[in-house]
């Protein structure tokens, strides 16, 4: 069992010799950093998901560093560095593009000795309270998170036997599961996404108490769920993310009108569906191509827009209207629960809205269509849906042939002549000739 704080820390020190670690792969600014605080006087490390990625021998995004120095000392070594945060305050050192976060050590106080810093539901407020190097990597997160690369000796520290747990691939909290949750609901989604992205299993004991303290999610601000959103989608992982959320009973915290949908379907749409967009999102990001939160958005909220759009047709609306008012009602009850900007809002509406005009094959409608700014969007959700089952294939390889094809000659061999209606017949578009009466 894992789950108690142990009483007398022993740390394991790996030294140099016994690690992988090379400053090589760190990044010039963090070096930077942990020296100047060095020179300085202070203790200095890097940790986090910096060092757990160079020992798993992966390129880290970010790297942060610990010390005992306060951000206001950090601040007098650095000109390029701004305090932020308000539950605990950090230091931003900023060279160029990049950001080296500094964190001054953090006390692993019971929520007992601070008044007032707990919510009615139990969720923790406050958390800003100074600590030793050692209550530090106590108040961490997981333990892999949890492990300090010393620049003083260039030796590996752990103090809650991350090591062994890199090792094992096990993701476990520190300390009491259910506590560490309350105290940041969020973690919870960060064991969906590091589970995800490392290929790690969930320790039981950490796994244990998410699905009952899954509703502490409402707590936590609709933007920065958007964030987390991101992190867990958009990274390369989301196929993986999205099972995991599932399997916690978090996907319904953050998309509640999609969930219950998902397993109502027949042949898995549309599970299928929104498997297979995120499982193209993660080969995209592999491929270092674009990839954009207002597609992501519109997979996961396409099966309650679409069935809503069904619902307001059957009443009478028409079909183009439908769907736009089921964008309309659905995006803005999804906004209450995780936050979407309008500048991902909009597109995610547009590439709803293009659909039907997929249908529209005559005349000079494709080739006005293909040149929307919106189409390949609106095109590569076409064929999700043709790959789920949605849409005849028939339909999404037309247009896949006509964007293959290099000149409006081979277009218009591809699109038909607009016929006309059965009974009537197509007005002759020959001026009328005006009759010029005779001088009198």
């Amino acid at each position: 069992m894992h789950t108690q704080e142990p009483s007398v820390i022993s740390p394991v020190i790996v030294p140099r010799a016994e690690h992988n670690i090379s400053r090589s792969k760190i990044s010039e600014s963090a070096l930077k950093v942990l020296y100047r605080l060095k020179s300085a006087g202070y203790e200095s490390y890097l940790v986090g998901g910096g060092v757990r990625d160079l020992l798993l021998g992966r390129e880290p995004k970010d790297f942060d560093v610990a010390t005992n120095a306060r951000p206001e000392e950090v601040r007098a070594l650095f000109r390029n560095c701004r305090i932020i945060g308000r539950r605990f305050r950090l230091a931003h050192v900023q060279f160029g593009r990049e950001i080296i976060e500094v964190a001054t050590f953090r006390a692993n106080r019971p929520v007992a000795q601070t008044a007032g810093s707990a919510s009615e539901n139990g969720r923790i407020l406050r958390d800003n309270t100074y600590g030793t190097l050692e209550e530090d990597a106590l108040r961490r997160d997981f333990s892999v998170n949890a492990l300090y690369y010393d620049i003083r000796d260039f030796s590996v520290r752990d103090y809650v036997d991350g090591l062994a747990d890199l090792h094992a691939g096990v993701l476990r909290l520190i300390g009491d599961p259910a506590t560490r949750f309350r105290e940041d609901p969020v973690r919870m989604l960060r064991a969906a996404r590091f589970a995800a992205k490392l290929g790690f299993r969930v320790h039981p004991d950490t796994a244990a108490p998410i699905a009952e303290l899954a509703p502490l999610l409402a707590d936590i601000p609709p933007a920065r769920l958007f964030e987390e959103i991101l992190k867990l989608f958009l990274y390369g992982f989301g196929a993986q993310a999205f099972e995991h959320l599932r399997r916690y009973g978090l996907f319904a915290r953050l998309f509640p009108r999609t969930d219950p949908l998902l397993d109502t379907e027949e042949q898995g749409f549309p599970h299928t569906f929104i498997s297979r967009a995120l499982a193209s999102t993660d080969t995209r990001v592999r491929e270092d191509k674009p990839v954009t939160p207002a597609f992501l958005f519109a997979a996961l909220m396409w099966e309650p827009v679409r069935q809503r759009a069904a619902e307001l047709e059957t009443a009478g609306t028409r079909p183009a209207e439908a769907l736009h008012q089921a964008a309309d009602e659905l995006v803005f009850e999804q906004i209450a629960h995780v936050a979407l900007p309008r500048r991902f809002a909009t597109p995610m509406i547009e590439i709803y809205q293009m659909q039907p005009r997929f249908l529209q094959r005559e005349g000079k409608r494709p080739s006005r269509f293909l040149a929307h700014p919106r189409f390949r969007a609106a095109y590569d959700f076409l064929m999700l849906r043709a790959e789920a089952g949605e849409v005849d294939a028939e339909l999404a390889g037309w247009w896949t042939r006509l964007q293959a094809a290099g000149t409006d000659a081979e277009r218009e061999l591809l699109v038909p002549v607009a016929a006309a209606p059965a009974g009537r017949r197509r007005r002759s578009r020959r001026r009328r000739r005006h009759k010029v009466s005779a001088p009198a």
